[in-house]
């Protein structure tokens, strides 16, 4: 108990206490208001830049990299915890994980049609492009992949299960309903179209199946929320309708300027 304690000196006003900070000054930059554009950024060994993401192209062909008929899918199912977490600041090492207890596969999809993009933005006119593009112009007709997830996003608001997508190249989630309207953010956040389609499921879209957009940067530059487009099965094209729900004119300018990076850049 305290009253069992020795004598305890009482405390002495009159005596001053000075805190000495030279220790850490001596040990920590600053650099508030000094900045050296000349001096080049040293990453650690496990520390990587974000890939670069381009503004949203006036139409797309997407590729489904996905398809999840679960009620509801996690963003912990989107991309998982525990041995992930070392991988936090390597964007592209932590998309490695992405669906990878869910679809194993998703990672291999997403990365083909990454390739084909990548290809693009060097030679729109590569016989490549030119074949996977199914003669469309590929000088205005981006390549990317999509999630079909009936109602994504529940769970910790990890941004990451959003940007791991991104990483590899996906443009959009199309689902009956968001989950939760923080996901829904990570995904405009990240430059990538929250689509909403009530009777998806009806779709049945399964992995390699496409969704043709026409005109989609057209669209976000105006006002309109509803997009005709084609949804390309073994062959079959089908006439949808997607729709972009309450985007505020920011959330469009962000996925106009390909991610939230781009658009606080200008």
């Amino acid at each position: 108990a305290a009253d069992e304690l020795p004598d305890v000196p009482a405390d002495r006003p009159e005596e001053n206490w000075n805190y000495d900070d030279g220790a850490y000054k001596a040990r920590v930059y600053y650099g508030v208001g000094k900045p050296q554009p000349e001096t080049e950024l040293v990453f650690g060994p496990n520390i990587a830049d974000w890939p670069e993401q381009i503004p949203l192209p006036e139409n797309l062909l997407l590729t489904a990299a996905a398809a999840i008929y679960d009620p509801v899918t996690t963003t912990d199912e989107l991309i998982p915890s525990g041995e992930t977490s070392s991988y936090r600041s390597n964007p592209l090492r932590l998309s490695e994980f992405a669906l990878s207890r869910k679809d194993p596969q998703y990672v291999p999809r997403a990365k083909a049609v990454l390739s084909l993009e990548k290809l693009r933005r060097e030679n729109p006119a590569a016989p490549e492009v030119a074949q996977a593009l199914g003669g469309r112009d590929g000088r205005t007709t981006g390549l990317g992949s999509f999630l079909m997830a009936l109602k994504p996003g529940d769970g910790s608001a990890r941004e990451q299960a959003a940007s791991c997508q991104r990483v590899l190249g996906g443009c959009a989630n199309v689902c009956a309903e968001f989950a939760t309207k923080r996901y829904r953010s990570n995904v405009v956040n990240w430059g990538m179209l929250p689509f909403i389609a009530p009777d998806v499921k009806d779709w049945n879209i399964q992995p390699g199946d496409q969704l043709y957009l026409p005109g989609i940067r057209a669209l976000l530059e105006g006002e309109g929320e509803a997009l005709s487009a084609t949804l390309i099965q073994g062959g079959k094209e089908t006439a949808v309708t997607l729709t972009l729900p309450g985007l505020t004119r920011e959330e469009r300018d962000i996925i106009l300027a390909g991610c939230l990076i781009n658009y606080y850049a200008k």
